[in-house]
């Protein structure tokens, strides 16, 4: 199973994942924490994401995918990680430790964790 982060959703969703994204997202599960939801809609408010989420591709696409909820152990980790980011970033990746599932993400801040598991 993969984690993914909510920029490589969009970019699953609009087919512009680069080659490894795309091997990797064909061959494994994929899952989501539920705060990628929230923050679709709050990029989509801002103006800075164009997606219709009652759309029939967006919803053909969440039913592939296990979205995780936000637990306390997940809360928990989410403060004490090995880097600083967003709270939406920050619970992204402590669900991929809680959860021990790698994370697919193109963040930088998140990319030089040690604690967070990549595929």
């Amino acid at each position: 199973m993969l984690n993914l982060d909510t920029h490589i959703l969009v970019a699953l969703l609009n087919g512009d994942l680069c080659e490894r994204e795309r091997r990797l997202v064909v061959t494994e599960e994929l899952a989501i924490s539920d705060i990628v939801l929230w923050e679709l809609a709050k990029l989509i408010q801002i103006g800075r994401l164009t997606l219709d989420l009652d759309s029939v591709e967006f919803k053909r696409c969440l039913r592939k995918l296990t979205v995780i909820p936000i637990s306390i152990e997940i809360a928990r980790k989410s403060t004490e990680l090995d880097f600083i980011s967003d709270p939406a970033d920050e619970i992204i990746a402590a669900t991929s430790i809680i959860d021990q599932i790698p994370l697919l993400t193109r963040d930088r801040k998140i990319l030089r964790s040690r604690l967070t598991p990549f595929p």
